[in-house]
């Protein structure tokens, strides 16, 4: 019995491996690289024939020892749809197959964020979204230290229409439409990008050893056992203290969101704002919010509340029906529910606000409103507030899946065998606790990924940061204007761009929600850099050198052929120099025969200057003619670096 239940294991186990196995990628709908060799890969059983037809061609191979395969095909024109057929014991046939431009778009949270979070910005694009040859390939969220991974254990390709396009990177999907709507050809989105994720993390293990401290932590984890530890301890603290939280706040057992609690001893606060910044002062733990407003009729159906942003998770109630709640601070809050809820004369709003650390409450300078139909409530002014727990800081976690070079064994490595044509990478906010590693990070990311793809000149292309934080009114140092810098420096490496957005941001919101500008910025970029539009000015101004006059610095700057211009046909803003102390003071600034002249009646021996050097350069306004942005910079005078 032993000997025959052993031969039929090892019998299914061999009719297992016998049956073609392709990797995620390799599926229908798949946008092919055009215009050069591609392959097509998988696994079977060792010493296997595998045959695959295309485009009535034969093409073989015999799989190795450890079953897998590869079958390289001869460039194509863009095109389709097509069919391809693979044998060997079984057979796999794909369908819906079109040969166009691959795009890998990489990065943080600003490159992986969805339409779906756009979709109030911009519903009637969302509306028109009907593209069958504008498709994203989502890469799911991992990470693995242990070793390069061969495949996703998740992932379709989709093509855009109103309702899948809230699956794509909002960055993403308005590159490709601008790429397509210009040349007509396919395009293929491969969303790879992980929110908070420092460039580290993209990395692979050798490339990773150019920085020795990196190159350490990244063993700790490789075994896994440090991260398993790691993870057990962080559950374990997050899951007692919301225990905890919830079993101490008198605002749950008292049914504070009740619109007939009686509320009249709570004091008052004015939203948006900061508990920490009242009366409450910095607490941690559940803090109860309720406001009473009238209403004349209900006169629809269903009801749409918007309470801007909440540092950092709240639930919602409307006259003690629950209608929402958000988990943490980045995403707006928008609550939809029915009407009925509502009635004539006094209604109430109740919202439990849990913060964990920092400075809860409501993010300024968000909409907080209610509509129905035709009427609008404003909720901003005065509310009711009341702490239902006070708690100790929850202990920051330890974030595993982004330490070095998990991400890239994880989302990276299986995508090597598939040809594409450049990247778009949007990150660097993770990284500006140290700006100055950054520029010897992203070289090795792109040489790293370059040797990889086999593709020397690769196409690079990244976004610059955009502008956050509230502004300064005085020159100041800033590791985001450190890290733009670092940014530019990336480009003294061949065959890579950058798009400028320092106009483009929110002060009060690490996730701008205008997305469809930074799409078309980096379209720019890639019709001039990849598409051969020579004779486009694909950026803002961009210093190129600088000469001392007397006590003035006279800038030029490359991207400018059609002319500068200061925006809105004002001064010159955001121009700082100093002088032998460092010390930087405000600058005049001009435009004169399409270069800047800097000066300043302080500082007669000027020694640098800078532009728009802040976390958010309010009132920067150096642009082309094409009306694109001058990109932040710092230069040494003498040096001209």
């Amino acid at each position: 019995m032993k000997k025959t239940a052993l031969f039929i294991a090892l019998f299914l186990c061999a009719g297992l491996y016998s049956q073609i196995k392709l990797p995620r990628l390799i599926s229908d709908g798949m946008i092919l690289q055009r215009d050069v060799k591609v392959n097509i890969w998988g696994w079977a059983s060792p010493k296997e024939k595998v045959e695959l037809d295309f485009n009535h061609k034969k093409y073989t191979a015999v799989t190795a020892e450890d079953g897998k395969w590869l079958i390289t095909l001869p460039s194509q024109k863009a095109g389709g749809p097509y069919e391809m057929t693979l044998k060997a014991s079984n057979t796999i046939v794909l369908k819906n197959i079109l040969f166009g431009d691959v795009w890998l778009c990489s990065g943080q949270s600003n490159m992986e964020l969805p339409m779906e979070r756009l979709k109030y910005k911009y519903k009637d694009v969302i509306a028109k979204a009907d593209n069958p040859k504008i498709r994203q390939f989502l890469v799911p969220d991992k990470y693995f230290f242990d070793k390069e991974n061969s495949d996703f254990d998740s992932g379709i390709w989709i093509e855009a229409n109103p309702v899948t396009v809230l699956q794509f990177s909002g960055v993403g999907y308005f590159f490709a439409s601008e790429i397509y709507n210009k040349y007509k050809i396919p395009i293929g989105l491969i969303n790879s990008a992980l929110g908070g994720s420092p460039a580290e993390s993209w990395i692979n293990a050798e490339g990773i050893k150019k920085f020795p401290e990196y190159y350490q932590e990244y063993l700790k984890y490789k075994d896994g056992t440090l991260e398993k530890q790691i993870d057990e301890n962080d559950r374990k603290i997050s899951s007692n203290w919301y225990q905890l939280l919830n079993t101490t706040d008198i605002g749950l057992k008292n049914k504070w969101e009740s619109p007939d609690f009686d509320d009249s001893d709570w004091k008052a606060m004015n939203i948006p704002g900061y508990w920490a910044d009242n009366e409450l002062g910095n607490q941690n733990g559940a803090v109860w919010f309720r406001k009473e407003f009238a209403v004349s009729k209900v006169n629809a159906t269903t009801a749409k509340l918007v309470l801007g942003r909440i540092v950092d998770a709240d639930s919602v109630y409307v006259n003690g029906y629950f209608v929402g709640t958000t988990s943490y601070q980045y995403p707006p809050r928008i609550y939809f529910f029915n009407a009925n809820i509502l009635k004539e004369g006094k209604n109430e709003i109740a919202i439990r606000v849990i913060n964990n650390s920092g400075k809860g409450g409501f993010v300024t300078d968000k909409p907080y409103e209610l509509t129905f139909g035709n009427d609008t409530v404003d909720l901003k002014g005065s509310w009711k507030y009341k702490l239902g727990a006070r708690m100790l800081p929850l202990p920051g976690q330890t974030f595993v899946r982004w330490k070095p070079v998990g991400l890239y064994n994880a989302m990276i490595a299986p995508l090597k065998n598939y040809s594409i044509k450049g990247v778009l990478w949007y990150q660097g906010e993770s990284n500006t606790k140290n700006p100055s590693e950054y520029a010897a990070l992203m070289e090795t990311l792109i040489a790293n990924w370059r040797e990889q793809w086999h593709q020397e000149k690769l196409p690079f292309i990244l976004v610059q940061l955009a502008n956050y934080m509230e502004p300064n009114s005085q020159p100041t140092e800033s590791d985001w204007a450190a890290l733009r810098q670092q940014q530019t420096n990336t480009l003294r490496i061949p065959n890579t761009g950058m798009a400028v957005t320092i106009d483009l941001g929110e002060w009060n919101d690490i996730h701008p929600l205008n997305k469809y500008d930074v799409g078309k910025r980096l379209a720019l970029q890639a019709e001039k850099l990849v598409y051969g539009e020579k004779n486009l000015t694909a950026s803002g101004p961009l210093f190129k050198s600088i000469v001392l006059k007397g006590n003035k610095l006279v800038l030029s700057f490359s991207d400018s052929e059609k002319g500068l211009a200061a925006k809105g046909g004002n001064a010159l803003k955001g121009f700082a120099i100093a002088g032998s102390d460092g010390k930087f003071v405000w600058a005049e600034a001009v435009i004169e025969n399409n270069k800047v002249v800097v000066s300043s009646m302080t500082i007669q021996n000027p020694v640098k200057v800078r532009y728009a050097w802040a976390n958010n350069p309010e009132g920067a306004n150096l642009y082309n003619k094409e009306n694109l942005p001058a990109s932040p910079f710092e230069v040494t005078v003498f040096s001209g670096k």
